[in-house]
């Protein structure tokens, strides 16, 4: 075999190698498992599909609809489509302590499933926020997103665990 037969051959190999991979991407089921989040109205038009599935839902997080119960550790929110008092929201409630940026206002997206008593369960919060970070100030204290909630929580009544 002749050093440029050689490296046709290689050559053609490799865009075989290359075709069949794009294949496997194009029309394998990769999309299958890509995650996409719901907006509420999404949410609420799709009906019984949207009940019992495992499903992120994003929006933000509306105003006034905190509701933080020490007690039992149950976050209870809306999250709507916008900000606005009228946008199509859906009831939230979360059994973890929420992040420390979560107030009011604030893009969130929540995984869990949806129920025929119109509340989603929530067994992972994320909030959207900016990629800037700050280091805490000297002598300040660690539990610092009690007064972030607080200040996003204009009419709910929040109280943090652990909060005297």
């Amino acid at each position: 075999m002749t050093p440029v037969n050689r490296n046709r051959l290689i050559a053609l190999g490799a865009l075989l190698f290359a075709g069949a991979g794009l294949g496997f991407i194009a029309f394998g089921n990769i999309g299958d498992n890509l995650v996409y989040y719901w907006s509420p109205s999404e949410l609420l038009s799709n009906g019984d599909k949207a009940y019992t599935a495992t499903i992120r839902l994003g929006g933000v997080v509306q105003p006034g609809s905190i509701q933080w119960n020490e007690g039992h550790t149950t976050l209870d929110f809306r999250v709507a489509d916008g900000p606005d008092a009228n946008a199509k929201s859906v009831h939230v409630r979360s059994l973890e302590t929420p992040p420390q940026m979560f107030r009011e206002k604030i893009g969130v997206v929540v995984e869990g499933t949806y129920d025929k008593s119109g509340v989603f369960t929530s067994n992972r919060l994320m909030v959207n926020h900016s990629n800037e970070y700050r280091a805490p100030k000297e002598g300040e204290e660690p539990r610092k997103w009690q007064e972030t909630l607080a200040e996003g929580a204009t009419t709910a009544t929040v109280t943090p665990p652990g909060a005297p």
